[in-house]
This record gives C-alpha cells, structure tokens and sequence, in this order.
C-alpha cells in the first residue's frame, strides 16, 4: 500500500533499461511505483535494489493486444485503490527496416506499442483524474526520440510511430489542460545494445555537438523534472548532447562502425 498523499506513477516499459533508470529517479523522489514490463516484472538489479522496502507493484501487458493498455490501467488503480498521478509513457518496440523493407504488419505493431498504447493511457488517466487526491498536479511525460526533428530512413515503423507519439504530446497537452500536463522527453543515443561494435559510441560521442553521449540519470532527472514542473505543459526536451542539431543519414548503429 501506498502513503496518504504519496504520488503514484505508472512506468511502462519500466523494468529494466531507460525505464528502469526512470523508475529508480521517482522512487528515490518518493512516488510510489506501478512497474510495467511487456512479458516478465523481473528488474535490473539496480531498479530491484533501489525499490528494497518502497511501495511498488509490477504488471505485466502486452501492447500488441488491443485491450491491453485499458486493462493495464485498470488493474494497476486497483491493485493501489486509486489512479496514478503521472504517467511515463516509455515502453517502445524497436527495429529495423527502411522504406523498401516495412510491412503492413510492421505498421501496425509499431503503431500499436509506440503511440495506440500511450493514447489509450492517456485517454484512461485522463477519464480518472477526478478520482486522484493529487488532482492539481497530475502528469503525463512520454518518452520519444531525438530523430524526430531530422527523421532518417532506417527503422521506419519505428519512427513513424514516435513521430505519431510526438503528436499526442501536441493534442493531449491542448486537450486535458489545465487538469492535466503533457509533455515528453526525447533522448539521443543513451543505452547501446550489444549490436554497437566495440568503442564504437566513444566515436559516436565525438560526432555528438556536446562531444558526449547522453547518460540514463539525466534522461531520468528530465523526467522528474517534467513531473514536478507546474507551468510546463506540451514541451518537448530533448536529452541528446546535441544530436537533434545534426542531421544524420543513417541511424547510430550504423555509423562509426
């Protein structure tokens, strides 16, 4: 159970990478937790040791399935007696393929983790705000992608939907204000996965305006920060050293290799 007055935040996608580093920086700011995982609640070790006697509870909701991110909601409201007060929309499907290669499966599935999920979340947190003791100050932060300012060709399915993700912010932020705020933080390169060749994102880094690769911890603080700022609806920040400045003809994985 949670505190009288404490603040709830549901974290999709929150279990382990970017959405673990996220959940970590709000637990340390005293929200309780409802954690989302697609297939399994299993933490990073860090998440699972910073949550050590915090008020948290993990669910899991494949996104792919229609009905999936209603019953989230409802579920977590009922497993905490009441709906969050800020809400991350960070759970994202991730992969390859460019204009020649994408299908209308690919379209569909991207569309349907990446922007249908967050919508129909917001839809349900916004239908529950009445409900919430911390009605004055909820929130909703969805987590997009620096390659939306200067969109490239490769993973295609992917950036249609962060760009449809990113148009969300827009409406949601103009429609459920002043109950609600809107906005969203687009990382660069945080994170790279075992498909980066060896020292390969120190030289990425260098190609960076900032000379430096963006860490999770900052993504996260943008995070809290979006979450706690009252006069700030409908923004986007972007965490990225720079790279929304430079257009890129390819994506990271396939430079500097």
């Amino acid at each position: 159970m949670i505190a009288e007055g404490q603040r709830l935040a549901l974290v999709t996608g929150g279990r382990h990478r970017l959405g673990a580093a996220i959940a970590a920086r709000l637990t340390r700011a005293g929200y309780a937790l409802a954690i989302h995982g697609s297939h399994s609640c299993e933490l990073d070790p860090e998440l699972a040791e910073a949550l050590e006697g915090q008020a948290w509870h993990g669910f899991v909701a494949d996104f792919l399935h229609a009905d999936a991110a209603a019953g989230l909601f409802a579920e977590v409201t009922e497993q905490f007696g009441r709906a969050p007060d800020l809400l991350v929309n960070n759970a994202s499907l991730f992969g390859d393929g460019g204009l020649a290669e994408v299908t209308a499966a690919d379209l569909a599935a991207y569309q349907a983790v990446n922007c249908a999920a967050p919508t129909l979340l917001t839809q349900a947190f916004a239908a529950a705000e009445a409900r919430s003791p911390n009605a004055g100050n909820r929130a909703i932060v969805n987590i997009l992608d620096q390659r939306i300012d200067q969109p490239h060709g490769d993973q295609l399915a992917y950036t249609l939907s962060k760009l449809g993700l990113a148009g969300l912010t827009q409406i949601a932020a103009r429609t459920l204000a002043p109950a609600i705020r809107v906005n969203a933080v687009a990382p660069g390169l945080v994170i790279p996965t075992v498909d980066y060749a060896e020292a390969q994102a120190d030289r990425l880094a260098q190609r960076m305006p900032l000379a430096r690769l963006p860490q999770a911890s900052e993504v996260a603080e943008a995070v809290l920060y979006l979450a706690q700022a009252r006069s700030v609806t409908g923004q986007v920040l972007y965490v990225d050293a720079g790279a929304r400045l430079v257009s890129f003809d390819r994506d990271f994985v396939r430079l500097e290799r």
